[in-house]
């Protein structure tokens, strides 16, 4: 029986992965825009579609940004300015103009946005913590068939942090949910990349221990772990972002990272009481417990 149920498990993966195999033919001729192409995942998208020959408009946060992104890629590649901390910034780059088409004519949306990393106990952290990472860019929508990708995280999914990192992650689960059934009927598909632990350069050691310091400078040195758990190979995230644009036929929800397939997934599932007790062996000690 269980050879059976292998089999179906198995049948199940290569049907999947033979139907999710074609891709669009007009790479050409589909604009993608792309937000926080500064570093990390934004800016190995960016670089990868533009390589694939597909349309890349990338939104920087600095001038540097955009500089260094022009010299990587082709010259079919646009950049822009986005601060999505100024409403001004974002109302600039709402109706995009892509060369070939006019105003506002894109087929894919990919929303991008960072701030600094604070995965540090929620008691240590102020309101305006909570802002800096609590902001969302709303893009407007209005060709039909196009496809809107949100960057979120396994940890919309399971809060295995404190702070407003985890808090705006499952604003943009709820926010992805929402949008993705209202504008259905306008032929609009949300699709959400829900990435697990990654080393790029928001989750560096030096960037997260930085933030740690200025919060609790006598905190332990067990602490420092999350730096050894992180995943080098960002081109898994990449692969599922390119697979998001370019297959004709896509999922809904991405989870690369054998971490977020195999460990926080699965913990979300599991009642409360198991899902918190194993969270806790995993946190941060504190220097004197209370009673």
């Amino acid at each position: 029986m269980y050879l059976y149920l292998l089999g179906l498990v198995v049948l199940y993966y290569l049907y999947r992965w033979v139907r999710e195999l074609p891709r669009v033919s007009d790479k050409n001729n589909r604009y993608v825009y792309i937000t926080g192409c500064d570093s990390g995942f934004g800016n190995l998208l960016a670089q990868h579609l533009d390589k694939q020959g597909f349309r890349v408009i990338a939104s920087c946060f600095t001038e540097r940004g955009e500089e260094e992104l022009k010299k990587s890629c082709s010259s079919n590649l646009i950049t822009t300015h986005l601060d999505v901390r100024s409403q001004d910034s974002i109302a600039k780059v709402a109706y995009v103009h892509c060369p070939t088409r006019g105003e506002n004519t894109l087929d894919r949306v990919y929303s991008n946005l960072k701030q600094a990393y604070k995965a540090v106990p929620l008691p240590h952290l102020g309101m305006s913590d909570h802002r800096s990472l609590s902001s969302f860019a709303y893009t407007t929508l209005s060709r039909k068939n196009q496809t809107c990708d949100k960057d979120s995280s396994v940890f919309g999914r399971i809060s295995a942090i404190g702070g407003p990192y985890t808090v705006s992650k499952f604003g943009v689960e709820a926010f992805s949910d929402s949008i993705r059934i209202n504008m259905a009927p306008f032929g609009v598909k949300v699709l959400c990349i829900e990435p697990g632990f990654f080393k790029t350069q928001m989750a560096s050691s030096e960037v997260v221990c930085n933030n740690i310091k200025m919060l609790w400078e006598k905190l332990p040195q067990e602490s420092f772990i999350c730096s050894h758990l992180g995943d080098a190979d960002l081109m898994k995230v990449v692969h599922c972002m390119e697979h998001a644009v370019a297959a004709v036929r896509r999922r809904t929800r991405y989870s690369p990272g054998w971490d977020a397939k195999l460990f926080r997934l699965p913990l979300s599932y599991m009642p409360t009481c198991v899902s918190d007790y194993i969270l806790q062996m995993e946190a941060i000690p504190i220097a004197k417990q209370i009673e």
